[in-house]
This record gives C-alpha cells, structure tokens and sequence, in this order.
C-alpha cells in the first residue's frame, strides 16, 4: 500500500487538481438546481404563454371535430390536416421547449461553468464489469440519491393530497358548471399544486447544492505526501530548482563581471560593498550601475576594476544608497546625481580628461 494511502486526507484541493478534475467532468452540482430551474421556467412560460396555448388547443380540437362531420375526406385531405396540426403544434410547445431547454442549459453553466469533456461517457471496459456495476448500485452516492427521490416523490404526493383535500368543499359546485368552467377549476388547483411543490423544491435545491458542494470538496482534499508530489511535478525537485537557480545566478554574475571593464569608476564603501558606474553622455540620460555586489562579490569587482586600471573611490554613503536603490543595469536616481557627479568629475581629472 503506497504511503499516502495511509495518510488523511487534510490539505484543501490544489488548482491544478481542481482543472485535472474538471477537465475530466468531475464537478460539484446539483440535478436539484436544474430540476428546479426547469420546473420554474415551465410554470413561467405557461403563466405568460398560457392563453396563446389555449388557443391553439381549442383551434386544434374544433378543427379535428369539424372534419368528422366532412364526407368523402381523401388523403390528400388528410396530409393537409396532418400539416397544419404539425404548424401549431411547434408554436404552441416552442416558448415552453425554448424556456425548458435554455434555462436547464444556464443552470448547470452557472454551477459549473463551460466544462466541455467526453470523460465521463468515454467507453470504457471497466464499466462492463459485474461487480464493480454492483458495488455502485449500493454504493454511498446510490443511496443518498434513491433517498432524495424517495422525499421528492413523499413531497409532491403530500403537497397535491393536501391541496385536493382542501378543493373537496368546492366539488359539489362543479355540477352546475360548463366544461370550460371546469377545465379552468382544474387548471387552477393544478397551478396551485404547481407553486407549492416549486417552493418546497426551491428549498431542497439549495440544501442539496451546499451538500454537493461540501461533499465534492471532502472528495477533493489531498494528503500533505500527494501535495508535495504534485509541487515536484509542477515546479520541479526543489534541489533540481536550486541547482537551476545557482546556474542562472553564476551565469548573470559572470556577465556583470564582464561590465566592470567597462566602467568609468568602482564607488566602495570600502570593504562590503562595491558599485561600478559607466556613463557615456552621448547615448544615456544619466549614469548606470553596470555591476554592483557585496561581500566576496564586492572583492572580485574591485580586483577586475583594479586589473584594468578602473579607478577605485571610497564613498561610503553613496556606496550604501547606490546598492539600496539601483538595481544592475538602471539609472541612477535623480537624488544621487550631484554626489554621482562629483565622483565621476574627480575620475575625469584623475584622468587628465577634465569635467566632461
């Protein structure tokens, strides 16, 4: 048994694991939320929808009623009729479908963002096996969604009951009442049934997403070995970075090095620190720290400085500002330029080359 199999599981789920995941299907969401979703669309469209319906509907019935009264009715007859039931069949179930569909879609992009993967329905010979099949009709997972399924089908059954046995007063009334005074009766308890049931089910929704979401995160963590080895994967072996650091650093020392030649002056302060400057009017607005380094560093610029004849000038205030705020390669700033000035006026004398 490998060794984070013996470990908890107690570090939270790492970015790279959360996209491993999802490129894989694997999410947090709720069918609640969708149902829901789509329950409240349908109910929303009929409400908005409902005479437009129920227009086509009485259009449809008296058409097909009207025809049975017609003699000699051919085929031809017959495929007109089929066309035109067809036509008004579309218009009247197309604002629900559109409604259903494009909020069912919405739902579970809201819950779990665009997540495009053909993980979960890729054919696989594992899913062909007996026992594992088994194993997941009684696993954990099953269970909780046979019992959310059980409560749903409890609800919706207790909420019509209980509104059809609070309608019972008002049955005996429907004896004096048309067809259409009745159907509107039923339309209305069936409506009423309809609002309880979405309530009720607006309430499970958001108890079983915060579950989703819990259990997918419980499901996520990691073991503190499976983080470290996902830091190696990702970012490499820390030893193998350190190395790879060590390398770049030497490589970024030796071209400073090779600046230092090339300097007009090496400010010291004078045993830790060293700075060269360079400065060449026709090409910079200011002067520019070429090299700088402290401690053994320090000393190997001032030998190449000394070995190419770079003058050497101790200033310790201006050595400690000029590492503090310069970095390699950057102007100086404007508040050390007299004090850079007058160091690099004093070489120019030293050099016979006077103040430019």
């Amino acid at each position: 048994m490998a060794e984070s199999d013996l470990q908890e599981k107690t570090e939270k789920a790492t970015p790279k694991k959360r996209r491993d995941a999802k490129k894989k299907g694997q999410v947090a969401k709720s069918r609640e939320v969708a149902s829901v979703a789509v329950l409240m669309a349908g109910l929303s469209t009929l409400s908005l929808f409902g005479s437009m319906i129920y227009g086509h509907i009485r259009c449809i019935m008296h058409r097909g009623f009207s025809m049975i009264a017609t003699p000699n009715l051919g085929i031809t007859d017959f495929l007109a009729l089929g066309h035109w039931l067809v036509q008004h069949f579309i218009v009247m179930v197309a604002p629900v479908m559109i409604a259903v569909v494009g909020i069912g879609v919405l739902s579970n992009v809201l819950q779990t963002g665009t997540v495009a993967s053909w993980e979960p329905v890729r054919p696989k010979l594992s899913h062909l096996d007996p026992i594992k099949g088994t194993g997941k009709l009684f696993s954990k997972q099953s269970v909780m969604e046979l019992f959310k399924s059980l409560a749903k089908l409890s609800i919706v059954s207790g909420i019509a009951y209980w509104t059809v046995k609070g309608e019972i007063k008002h049955f005996l009334s429907l004896s004096g009442m048309d067809v259409s005074g009745i159907a509107v009766y039923i339309l209305k308890v069936a409506f009423k049934i309809y609002i309880r049931v979405s309530v009720v089910m607006i309430f499970l929704a958001v108890i079983d997403y915060a579950f989703q979401k819990w259990q997918f995160e419980q499901q996520m963590k990691m073991t503190k070995q499976e983080v470290k080895e996902e830091f190696k994967q990702t970012e490499g072996d820390p030893l193998t970075r350190s190395r790879i650091k060590r390398i770049q650093f030497e490589m970024a020392k030796r071209r400073m090095m090779q600046e230092v030649p090339k300097a007009d002056v090496v400010v010291t302060n004078p045993v830790h620190l060293a700075l060269a400057i360079r400065y060449d009017s026709a090409a910079m607005n200011a002067p520019e720290v070429v090299a700088k380094g402290a401690g053994e560093v320090a000393q190997k610029i001032k030998e190449i400085a000394a070995k190419h004849r770079v003058p050497i000038v101790e200033n310790k205030e201006l050595a400690r500002h000029l590492y503090r705020m310069v970095e390699i390669g950057s102007e100086i700033p404007s508040a050390l330029y007299q004090a850079v000035a007058e160091v690099l006026a004093y070489v120019y004398r030293l050099k016979g080359k006077g103040s430019n």
